[in-house]
């Protein structure tokens, strides 16, 4: 087993929490812990690390949401029989990179362009007056200063939504708010002059999608969902560039 996580009184609970949870997974992937292992107790875990129960637990907790352990009544935890067949995530906590944040836009562009698509075909007006609904407060948001992140990732989901095809919201709500590039990666906003035209921006290619879907055009709703998330992709690129130190 490793070694304690290091400085654990200086780290935020959250933080060693996922250090341990990483830890642990390693492990398990490499094989040092076989399948149907019994994990360590509670006790030797928080010995062994120099967390607390609380993180233990947590940590414990994560692994078994991710398919490698499963736990027992009584007994303790286990490494899942076959860890191979963990369900697909993408951790936002490991989007470190713009490369890595790049790659999930690629990911998006093959799921959300035929979403456009679909809803263009089949929303009702229910699905309409909820896009066009939260692109307003979108427009409010930005107009009073907020980056509106959450009110984006809400927009996505909801056209994922009209598709009447529940895998596609679901899948989108599975990746998670990561598919909004600027929540990953932190940028000095600040620093950055052009921030309320760049929103602006967004907020227009969005009244394009939803045009579309309004016109029930599915063609114009695919072409401007694939313009948004290229542009998106560029702007990303340039936003991060923008914040990058001088040589």
């Amino acid at each position: 087993m490793a070694s304690r996580l290091a400085n654990p009184r200086t780290q935020p609970q959250r933080n060693l929490t996922s250090a341990l949870a990483a830890r642990l997974s390693k492990e398990i992937v490499a094989g040092k812990l076989p399948p149907r292992t019994r994990l360590p107790t509670e006790r030797a875990l928080m010995e062994t690390y120099g967390v607390s129960r609380t993180v233990v637990r947590e940590a414990i907790a994560a692994l078994r949401a991710e398919g490698l352990v499963e736990t027992r009544q009584g007994s303790g935890a286990y490494v899942a029989a076959d860890p191979r067949r963990r369900p697909f995530r993408i951790d936002p906590e490991g989007l470190q990179s713009i490369a890595q944040v790049l790659d999930v836009m690629e990911l998006r562009l093959c799921v959300e362009v035929e979403a456009a698509e679909l809803a263009a075909e089949r929303r009702s007006n229910a699905d309409l007056a909820r896009l066009r609904r939260i692109n307003r407060a979108m427009g409010k948001a930005i107009a009073g200063g907020d980056a509106a992140v959450d009110l984006d990732f809400d927009l996505h989901t909801a056209i994922g939504a009209a598709t009447g095809n529940p895998y596609f919201s679901s899948f989108l709500d599975f990746i998670g708010r990561i598919i909004i590039p600027r929540r990953t990666i932190l940028i000095d906003e600040q620093a950055i002059a052009e921030r309320t035209p760049y929103l602006d921006r967004i907020h227009k290619e969005h009244e394009a999608i939803i045009t579309a879907i309004a016109d029930r055009d599915a063609a114009a709703a695919g072409h401007a969902m694939r313009a948004h998330l290229v542009n998106g992709r560029e702007r990303y690129r340039r936003l991060v560039g923008a914040n990058r130190p001088q040589p």
